[in-house]
């Protein structure tokens, strides 16, 4: 669908309205999470809020691309660039799911045992509302503006749900039931989401149909 200058710029604006929200989002439960994980010894939970700061990267991203629309760079030049920057991002997501399984593996060996975290566990809920909104926002707004990009940024941010979603079930169940193992078990699905991130993020816009 053909939009006028006029329509397509208050597109870009909503966008990058979404974008700014994603990465002060990130940001805030990045920094909870930390600390709520070095309280609580949660591996999990460390993972999870490493993550944000991750995401908060690759929400700036996006956020310089759709500026650089806004500024009428050559399409070519902002790809390539976006690119480059896409795969920066990816290889810190490698490195990330390496570092959370390997520090879930030794804490599965050295039987650690996390306490409760109760900050995690509304924090984690309050991301899981907060992520179906934000995807469902940004599909709209990449269908609205036919961007493969904010639709490969939407598909990052369901990956964050799931992550969320995860990380509770592994803090939920040890401080519900005392299932120490669940914590770092529920790590070691977190590495496997972030290598799929990291993957989806070195392809790039390929990722998208």
């Amino acid at each position: 669908m053909k939009h006028s200058p006029t329509e397509r710029a208050g597109l870009l604006r909503g966008a990058l309205r979404l974008e700014f929200l994603t990465v002060g989002w990130n940001l805030a439960e990045g920094t909870i999470a930390v600390l709520a994980a070095l309280a609580a010894g949660s591996v999990a939970l460390m993972g999870f809020g490493i993550d944000s700061f991750v995401e908060s990267a690759s929400g700036g991203i996006l956020i310089w691309r759709l500026v650089a629309e806004r500024r009428g760079i050559p399409p070519e030049r902002t790809e390539e660039l976006d690119r480059r920057a896409h795969r920066l991002v990816a290889l810190s997501l490698f490195l990330l799911a390496a570092y959370v399984a390997l520090d879930a593996g030794l804490a599965l060996w050295h039987r650690e045992r996390p306490r409760a975290s109760l900050v995690g566990i509304v924090l984690t809920l309050v991301s899981l509302g907060a992520m179906v909104w934000l995807a469902r926002a940004k599909r709209r707004a990449a269908a609205a503006l036919e961007s493969r990009a904010l639709e490969a940024d939407a598909f990052q941010t369901t990956a964050c749900w799931w992550l969320s979603l995860i990380t509770l079930a592994g803090i939920g169940l040890n401080g519900a039931l005392g299932w120490w193992w669940a914590d770092p078990v529920a790590a070691l699905g977190v590495s496997v989401l972030l290598a799929r991130e990291g993957n989806e993020a070195w392809q790039g816009e390929d990722c998208c149909p």
